[in-house]
Formats: C-alpha cells, structure tokens, sequence
C-alpha cells in the first residue's frame, strides 16, 4: 500500500471507459512509471490501477516466469485483486522470453486497453523491455534452432571464454560491450553473425528508424528516493524478507527440475543466481546474503544509470513527492482521472 493513497479517488469515468478531450495528439494515453527495484513503483501503480479501473502491464523480465514468485518479489494475491497485472507468469522458466516478445505482448495488452477506454500503466524496471516497447528494436534476424543448438554444443565442448573470444574478433563493438560472462548475449550476437554473415553491431547501427512508431502518447515518470540510502535500506529489508518469506525454499524446487540450469536467462536473475550458488555449496549463507543485497543494489545502480539517458522523463521521489506525482498523473490523464 502506498504511503498516501488517499490522494487518489476512484474515477467516475472508470467503470464506463474514458475518452480525453481532443487534443493536437490524437494518440490514446498511456503512463509508464519507471524506476530502480525496491522504489515503490508496485504500490504506486496499484492505486491508479484501481482508482481508473484500469490493468498493470508489468515491464519486468523476471515476473514473466511462472515459478519465480518470491524472489522476482512478484505481486501478491491481494494487489493482483484491486489491480490485474498482464504480462506476468507468461513462460515457464526453461523458455525463452526476448525484448521483442515482450513488444509485441504488450503493445496487443495496449491496443485491447485502449480499445475498451482504459489507460494502460506499464510499470517496472527492465530498461531494455521499455526500450523495445517505446522506441523499437533493430530489425535482427529471427533465432534458427539448428543454429542455436550448433553454438549449445559449443559451448560445451569449448567453453564460454573461447565463444567470446570468437565474438571479440568477429565484433570488436559487441565483443566490448557485451560482458565475457553473458551466456546468452555472446551467443545470440554469434548466431546473429552466422545466419546473416553480418555482426550484430552493425544490425543495432542501422537504429530504429524503420521501427513502428508506438501509436500511444506516454507520461514517462521516474520513481526514485532522493537518497540513495533510502533506496538501499529498502533493498536489504525487502531481500530479508524474502527469505522469511521462503526464498531458498522456492529456489531448491526449481534447482529439482531436470530443464532448468544456472545459465538460463530466468536463474540469472538477481537473488537467483546467488541464491543457486549457495544452495550448490559455493557460496556460504551469510556471502549469500551479502552477494545477493550487493547484486540487488548494483541493478538498481545501472538501472538509475539507463535511466538518467531517458528522454522526457519525470523524476518523483514516490514518498517526499506524492501528491505532486499524483498531480502530474491528473494533468496528463486530463478527464480520464
């Protein structure tokens, strides 16, 4: 529950759709609220969600697998009930998820919204989701199983530091920005310049100027304390509790499923992966503790980094700011709040 939820009443326009007043934009609404994990960004959107009637499109690449329910800190029962979620638990946690599903989920969860009169609130903090979602992606060829399966074996048989090497002399750009420890990053750009013979450097160079333009007009607000250390304290309470919560419990359940790896996109999470470590005697408890807070707070470090390069953004802080982060939702929603 928010820190003000007052500040939000139930529209009347709500139950039989809203239609703003025409304006030079003639783009139905949409409201995307960003920010790093643990900011508050759940609570927020719960309360507009209920307040217009409307449904959460959750922007988060950990929520979309079933299974991941404690550590993702997925919403609960009880925020699900006054605001549906679309978008979570969509794949299991062996099948791949990309940017460009994502796009193309949320952007038909929109356009049905949107259809019905409801402002679709896309909420989360996966920067790249957002960036598939409102900018496009590049037009990169579609993955080829046999392909795919020639660079698993190779994997295998050559290790990860020989597949990267590979993709440093063949793309020296992606090579450098892509880190030697990303599984599926590396091997996506290799198979990238397999099937088409061109690096997937200069696939992302051409830009997204042939991409869709999303036929939707976006608030973009940026939930984040003002103190970092508020931000931090949240992160160590939150992860604690998803321990009390059962975390390792649930970690052990998908360690038991035969499909399921440390390398697979789903364990990589943060908590995840730590958590897979500990459970196979790597690390101890206490380092498990400490590693998995240490990863949470560096996700929300680059995720304030990405999102500082955000366009036309709206920076709140959720709590010291909520009434003026209320009013800026009613500004834009016009009649629709």
């Amino acid at each position: 529950m928010s820190s003000a939820p007052s500040t939000v009443e139930p529209s009347s326009s709500a139950a039989a759709g809203c239609e703003p007043d025409p304006r030079a934009d003639a783009r139905p609404l949409a409201v995307a609220v960003m920010g790093p994990t643990a900011a508050g960004k759940t609570d927020f959107a719960a309360d507009w969600a209920e307040a217009l009637g409307t449904d959460v499109i959750s922007v988060d690449s950990a929520l979309v697998y079933r299974r991941l329910d404690i550590g993702s800190a997925k919403p609960d029962a009880a925020t699900l009930a006054r605001a549906p979620h679309r978008l979570i638990d969509v794949r299991d946690p062996h099948e791949p998820y990309s940017a460009a599903d994502f796009a193309r989920d949320a952007r038909a969860a929109m356009r049905e919204l949107a259809a019905q009169g409801r402002v679709p609130l896309l909420v989360g903090g996966t920067g790249l989701y957002f960036s598939a979602l409102l900018d496009g992606l590049s037009d990169l060829p579609e993955s080829d199983p046999a392909t795919r399966a020639a660079l698993q074996a190779e994997l295998a048989e050559r290790g990860l530091p020989a597949l990267h090497a590979e993709l440093q002399r063949i793309d020296p750009v992606a090579g450098s920005r892509i880190k030697p420890g990303d599984t599926q990053r590396t091997l996506r750009a290799l198979e990238v310049f397999r099937l088409s013979g061109v690096p997937i450097s200069a696939w992302q160079a051409k830009g997204r100027a042939g991409a869709e333009r999303l036929p939707f007009r976006v608030l973009k607000l940026v939930l984040a304390p003002a103190d970092r250390a508020v931000l931090h304290e949240r992160i160590a309470r939150r992860f604690q509790g998803m321990l009390d919560a059962g975390f390792l419990d649930e970690v052990r359940a998908l360690k038991a499923d035969s499909r399921l790896h440390a390398d697979l996109p789903s364990m990589r999470a943060v908590g995840y992966r730590q958590a897979w470590q500990h459970l196979d005697g790597v690390i101890d408890h206490a380092t498990f503790v400490e590693q998995g807070i240490a990863a949470t707070r560096h996700l929300a470090k680059r995720q304030l980094t990405w999102l500082r390069g955000e366009r036309d953004a709206r920076w709140f802080d959720p709590r010291a700011s909520r009434r003026a982060l209320d009013a800026a939702m009613r500004d834009f929603l016009g009649p629709c709040a």
